[in-house]
């Protein structure tokens, strides 16, 4: 049986990539499409909800299908450790199922995971993320999920070293890393992860090129998943087989 997916946000640029993903794949189907203002009574009765809103709106959207016991895939920026945390307890109860994907570029979460694998060999460690103009949060999902994900691997040895963080020009500490944020007209994405030790530095880089064709192969693996999904699961790294070990 096809299950039926409501796709909140479903006009905005992720949106509009995610509905022609579903539209290509077998066994889910796109039944409603609302906007950030539709009434979240709208999801009654599907088999899934995908939020691809703003920060702001996707409590909202999350709260409304853990309520109803829908499981909910995640795509919206801003979802930090901490705000995860508190629907954790909701989900639970629920007995339903929330996704959160950061990033549903496969080559982005490749290069997480590989700075998370390096992170306890260097004691610098600092993101530089770039998106286009019109992105209303920072840092990207993408940043803050990489900075826990490098902090959660250096637990045993303790923060990065970040000097003079007292300093703004010094960027945003995220779980104990300095993130600079670039917002300017003509990207779409890149990351930058320096790790820097006595007299070597090491820079990972991912640049998104065509978000159409960076995001397809993820989603398409995140939505069967999301809708089986047990409790709250965090990245698409869940999803493939990295050949380094995640700790989250």
């Amino acid at each position: 049986m096809t299950k039926q997916v409501a796709l909140v946000g479903g006009t905005g640029k992720l949106g509009t990539i995610i509905h022609k993903v579903i539209d290509e794949l077998d066994g889910f189907e796109v039944v409603r499409v609302l906007t950030s203002s539709s009434d979240m009574n709208e999801i009654d009765g599907v088999d899934l909800v995908i939020d691809a809103t703003t920060p702001q709106v996707s409590v909202d959207v999350v709260r409304a299908a853990i309520d109803r016991g829908i499981n909910v895939l995640v795509g919206t920026s801003g979802w930090s450790a901490e705000r995860i945390a508190l629907v954790r307890p909701l989900v639970e109860a629920a007995g339903s199922g929330v996704v959160f994907i950061p990033n549903f570029s496969l080559g982005s979460v490749v290069g997480s995971a590989f700075a998370a694998a390096a992170a306890p060999l260097f004691a610098s460690v600092e993101i530089i993320e770039a998106h286009r103009d019109t992105k209303i949060d920072s840092p990207s999902g993408t940043a803050v999920r990489t900075a826990e994900l490098v902090a959660a691997a250096r637990t045993e040895l303790g923060p990065v070293n970040a000097p003079h963080v007292d300093q703004r020009a010094r960027g945003q500490q995220v779980a104990g890393v300095p993130v600079h944020s670039l917002r300017r007209p003509g990207v779409i994405a890149r990351q930058e992860v320096i790790l820097s030790g006595p007299g070597e530095s090491l820079t990972l880089t991912h640049d998104t090129v065509d978000s159409a064709q960076a995001y397809a192969p993820g989603i398409r693996l995140a939505v069967p998943f999301a809708y089986t999904a047990e409790g709250v699961i965090v990245g698409l790294e869940n999803m493939i087989e990295i050949g380094v070990q995640v700790r989250s």
